[in-house]
């Protein structure tokens, strides 16, 4: 197990290393000047090159890669064109909100799927998996920020049980935290369950017919013994692999959801930068963002090895 995890962190390490790359070379050809953007058309180019200077885009390339590579690695993350302020300290602010939105998005998701593809295996053929399956497809098919502005509506304009958007903060106690992020997470969880859940009937079934599973059932065991005993734990294998990219989808790619609510999170700092030209924020969100994938591929590789002990064997 420790050799497995031991390759699989040299593959998280060259991952990094290439992203970083890519990131920042992506960064320096986008096309216009950022001193000059946050200086308008009227800058003097005196002013426009002394704000360069300031800002540190004056070094070379090389330069300034292994100097914004350094700084991550120390936690500094350069300094906002825009707000003034540390990234660093953006970033701690707007984790705040994404992270706790992703997990509980997750866990909705997980909550609901894993039952749902379990009873639509268990009813295959039948009018409960028709439903389920029918339901699931609306589910993927209804794009969530629509679903989202319905949630709004219903549930904030007409009932009044939640917020129509904003953020609180934790300072205002876990409860309001948590009511203000429920109408997000569930805009953000019911379209991931439904992709879970197909995924998690078809691996099922898949697991269902193989021999061990007829051995089982001629050992005496019910199909529900069966099912929860034997073919649920070989079936998590593909489902582990969603759950993973679904967390770094709700991580980095909630830009419209937290639009939608006005969430201070991730998504939309990243977005106000692009549009401010904001590049020390575009390249360190984006960088700890393309982390946080690797990070969470690299543990549902470990999850796969402690669910499948084949996969250690082979590494």
């Amino acid at each position: 197990m420790l050799r497995f995890a031991l390759i699989r962190a040299l593959s998280l390490t060259l991952s990094l290393i290439v992203a970083s790359l890519v990131i920042f070379a992506v960064i320096e050809v986008i096309p216009g000047d950022p001193a000059a953007f946050m200086l308008g058309l009227n800058a003097q180019p005196e002013t426009i090159a002394a704000l360069r200077e300031e800002l540190g885009l004056t070094g070379s390339l090389p330069a300034r890669y292994l100097g914004w590579v350094a700084g991550m690695l120390t936690g500094d993350f350069g300094q906002s064109y825009t707000y003034r302020v540390p990234v660093s300290e953006l970033i701690t602010q707007r984790l705040q909100v994404s992270l706790p939105l992703a997990l509980f998005a997750l866990c909705l998701s997980t909550v609901i799927a894993i039952p749902v593809g379990l009873i639509a295996a268990a009813r295959r053929g039948k009018a409960t998996d028709y439903g389920v399956m029918g339901a699931t497809q609306l589910g993927i098919a209804v794009p969530n920020f629509w679903f989202a502005m319905l949630l709004v509506l219903v549930f904030a304009v007409n009932l009044r049980w939640f917020s129509a958007g904003g953020f609180p903060g934790w300072d205002a106690g876990l409860a309001a935290g948590i009511r203000a992020l429920t109408l997000p997470a569930v805009a953000l969880a019911l379209p991931q369950a439904s992709i879970l859940a197909r995924v998690m009937r078809s691996s099922l079934l898949d697991t269902l017919h193989q021999d061990y599973i007829r051995t089982a059932r001629a050992k005496g065991l019910s199909m529900r013994q069966a099912t929860i005993r034997h073919a649920l734990r070989n079936a998590l294998i593909p489902v582990l692999t969603i759950i993973g990219l679904q967390f770094s989808f709700l991580l980095a790619g909630a830009i419209i959801i937290e639009n939608v609510f006005f969430l201070p999170g991730l998504g939309r700092l990243i977005f106000q930068a692009i549009t401010q030209r904001d590049l020390v924020v575009v390249e360190s969100v984006t960088m700890l963002l393309v982390f946080a994938v690797i990070l969470v591929t690299f543990l549902v590789d470990i999850a796969y090895a402690a669910v499948d002990p084949r996969l250690r064997r082979r590494a």
